[in-house]
């Protein structure tokens, strides 16, 4: 066993509820789980009472029966979702400002057996069906975080050299708690210092107000407008109350939305992306006046071009984010296939939707306003990573000067 695995165990769901969604008194609070993970979940739920939530309301999933599904159920049915369970959502979201916790563990690889159109089908029937949720938690309308936890399938797809699961799996609750800052001697008071050396970056960036992005690297060649009035952002996040919260736990990130409208040239992936369920390595993007024109992939090709090409607003950028290579996610040269911890290990891009929050005055915009501005719409947000330590990056001003932000992969800035 892990040493001290039931304290650390502790000590993490404190830190999502008391650092993560930052529970208040009165709050409601949401989490999604798998069934394997109840351990923590009873942790979770201990800690947000003790903080005096008023309502806990789990979501149960299992991978086998989530797998079973998807071989054995028709498309129509698969896509049925219930109006019970939209109606549940946004009483969550518009009556109560539920704060929500989705917990990470799923094998990275869950449906590879499964018919790519009908993951296609079900993706797209969610992100329309839960359009109020997906919108309320990208204006940070409530609190949200994303975090993970240590399943035998992920853990098995990630430390397939070590040989018994229960190896597998301690091995990956110690990658879990350490760059969650768990084995630090005060986690609250490392997140704060964490933070502030995130701050600095964004702000700084924030102050300059580049007008685009010029990324090269092997195999890519791209330029990214950056919309009039952008906001880099980071780690912590604000609700409407002014209750911060962390989106991401673990975050290494610094994150703006491009003009979709100027995206020119062509980027390649340095890492899997596991996105419902399928693997896709080896992605290849071309865009050509401020749309993605052509996709592919070394693995899992058909289901990155429905992502890109059967959904509305699929064809453009919704993020672009900046995470050196020296981050300690990157240093540990463990690939995660988990999007979660590889985007904070590499620079990386979104396909789909753009944070309103990362313009002035987005949350207030219409989908219509928002466009006109250059933030992209959609009913997906897919990030895909593209940093290494080969990568420069040059932030270009409204007058031309060329200002190197990034050199073989580190902030230079």
């Amino acid at each position: 066993m892990l040493a001290n695995f039931e304290e650390n165990l502790q000590k993490y769901a404190k830190i999502l509820v008391a650092k993560g969604i930052n529970v208040q008194p009165g709050d409601w609070v949401k989490m999604t789980i798998t069934v394997d993970q109840a351990p923590l979940a009873r942790l979770v739920t201990k800690e947000a009472y003790a903080l005096g939530a008023e309502k806990v309301i789990i979501k149960w999933s299992d991978d086998e029966i989530t797998k079973l599904h998807y071989l054995h159920q028709p498309t129509e049915v698969l896509t049925d979702i219930p109006q019970y369970e939209i109606d549940e959502s946004e009483d969550h979201v518009l009556n109560h400002r539920v704060s929500r916790l989705s917990i990470l563990s799923s094998d990275p690889g869950l449906l590879n057996e499964a018919d790519p159109a009908k993951v296609a089908a079900y993706q797209n029937v969610f992100g329309k069906a839960f359009h109020a949720q997906r919108k309320a938690t990208q204006n940070d309308d409530l609190k949200w975080t994303v975090a993970a936890a240590a399943g035998a399938g992920w853990a098995a797809k990630v430390f397939p050299h070590l040989k018994s699961q229960e190896e597998q799996v301690d091995a990956l609750w110690d990658q879990i708690f350490k760059t969650c800052r768990i084995y630090e001697e005060d986690p609250i008071a490392a997140w704060d210092e964490h933070k502030k050396t995130l701050n600095e970056k964004a702000a700084k960036l924030n102050e300059i107000q580049f007008d685009a992005l010029h990324y090269t690297a092997p195999g890519t060649d791209l330029t990214l407008g950056l919309p009039k009035s952008h906001i880099w952002a980071c780690a912590e996040s604000y609700n409407p109350k002014g209750e911060e919260f962390i989106a991401n736990m673990p975050t290494e990130e610094v994150f703006t939305a491009p003009d979709t409208r100027r995206m020119d040239g062509v980027v390649r992936s340095t890492k899997p992306l596991s996105y419902a369920g399928t693997l896709i390595e080896g992605i290849e993007v071309h865009f050509k006046e401020g749309k993605i024109v052509d996709i592919s992939a070394e693995k899992g090709g058909e289901a990155i071009k429905k992502l890109v090409f059967d959904n509305e607003g699929g064809t453009g950028l919704g993020e672009v984010a900046l995470v050196p290579d020296p981050s300690p996610i990157s240093q540990s040269g463990i690939t995660f296939y988990n999007t979660l911890y590889d985007e904070n290990a590499s620079n990386h891009l979104a396909i789909g939707s753009a944070y309103p929050t990362t313009i002035q005055g987005g949350t207030k915009m219409s989908p219509e306003e928002l466009r006109s501005n250059g933030m992209n719409t959609s009913t997906v947000h897919v990030d895909f990573m593209i940093g290494s330590a080969n990568m420069d990056i040059d932030g270009i001003k409204q007058d031309g000067t060329i200002v190197p932000i990034f050199r073989n992969g580190d902030w230079v800035f």
